[in-house]
């Protein structure tokens, strides 16, 4: 009977395997993961275009015309920023506009006041340093911000910050208290731990990915 060393072996073997035959759509598809909530956001802009500009002139006392501009500049720096990376073209400037977009609504929404919302906020910038140091890298990776134990340049460091500010994201829909979801955040904290650590990580970030998938459709049950 093989020991558990034999059986991690043949699941890393597996993981390489599958992240290499699809090594060609992973990258569009972990870029469109970390954008995606800008993406949605800046769409969101336009279908609600009215709403959000009366509710900039109502908070704010802004006047009709700051307040669509303040819509306008959201959707198009949010939906340009997202091309922009998407399409691999000034990555860094694009992280750049997004997080010009976190900071100012942030403010312009009293975030800070709203602690879930605030987590989510920082763990975007997780997002946005992925995505920078992805940008950065000298060699061909399969994955968009996750390096392997034993990585010391600068772009590593980014990696690392960001995969614990986007821990945030998760924080906030952990809830350990007991219910039939429990086993699905125990399962989820131990998978994030070990991508955050960078151990085993392709491993690691391959079954985080699997798994939060369904913990997506557990949650969310769009068919009913």
């Amino acid at each position: 009977m093989p020991d558990r060393k034999e059986l991690l072996s043949k699941a890393e073997d597996i993981a390489d395997q599958v992240l290499r035959h699809s090594k060609f759509i992973l990258p569009h598809l972990a870029r469109l993961c970390l954008i995606s909530t800008f993406l949605e956001d800046g769409i969101r802009m336009w279908f609600q275009w009215s709403e959000q500009a009366d509710y900039m002139d109502r908070t704010w006392g802004c006047g009709a015309v700051l307040a669509n501009l303040f819509v306008l500049f959201n959707l198009l720096g949010q939906i340009g920023g997202c091309l922009m990376v998407l399409l691999r073209k000034q990555v860094a400037s694009a992280c750049g506009l997004l997080l010009v977009i976190i900071i100012i609504q942030t403010f312009a929404y009293s975030i800070l006041w709203e602690f879930n919302f605030l987590l989510r906020n920082i763990a975007l910038l997780g997002g946005l340093l992925l995505l920078l140091a992805e940008s950065r890298e000298e060699g061909r990776r399969v994955f968009a911000g996750v390096p392997t134990v034993g990585d010391s340049n600068p772009k590593s460091y980014l990696q690392l910050s960001g995969r614990i500010l986007l821990v945030l994201m998760f924080l906030t829909i952990v809830n350990f208290e007991l219910h039939p979801a429990l086993i699905i955040h125990l399962m989820s904290s131990a998978l994030m731990l070990l991508v955050v650590l960078g151990y085993k990580t392709k491993l690691s970030a391959l079954v985080l990915v699997s798994w939060l998938l369904v913990a997506n459709v557990y949650y969310n049950a769009f068919w009913t």
